[in-house]
């Protein structure tokens, strides 16, 4: 089993306008975190090309864009799942994220897997020198923050 990190919440939103809001709106949403930056610059905007061939992309202040991951299943109002990677991963390590988007009533659970980090090696500056339950841990924090802003955002 590869190590993971599993968090799920509810938005005041049907499937596809969650769907629609985390891949449209992802920078307006999103919440850089200093443990994890994806770039040495920052974060900067992060945007979806939408579509089974698309790509999760930054682009940064000083106009550099730089590929986060590959799309790899894109199905609107269900399941979106992308590589990962950081400027300072190698070119063959890579995480991956799988987001679900499921009815709950007049709500819509979304779920996040973001998985393999146990692909990245322990002594890798992405771990911080942190054991991998406190990665996983911070990872969880991480993502939880950026799901509570798209939350804010759908409720308005």
């Amino acid at each position: 089993m590869t190590s993971k990190v599993f968090l799920a919440i509810r938005v005041p939103a049907d499937p596809a306008t969650a769907f629609e809001a985390f891949t449209q709106d992802i920078a307006a949403w999103w919440r850089p975190d200093p443990l994890f930056r994806i770039t040495p610059q920052g974060d900067g905007a992060l945007s979806f090309e939408p579509g089974p061939d698309g790509r999760l992309i930054t682009r940064l202040a000083n106009g550099k864009t730089f590929e986060i991951g590959r799309i790899l299943a894109w199905e609107p109002g269900r399941r979106l799942v992308f590589a990962w990677r950081q400027a300072n991963f190698t070119a063959g390590q890579s995480t991956e994220v799988e987001v679900r988007f499921e009815p709950v009533g007049d709500e819509t659970r979304v779920s996040v897997e973001h998985r393999a980090w146990d692909t990245i090696p322990q002594g890798h500056a992405a771990r911080h020198g942190l054991p991998e339950t406190v990665t996983l841990q911070r990872a969880a924090d991480w993502w939880r923050a950026s799901l509570g802003n798209l939350r804010r955002r759908l409720t308005g």
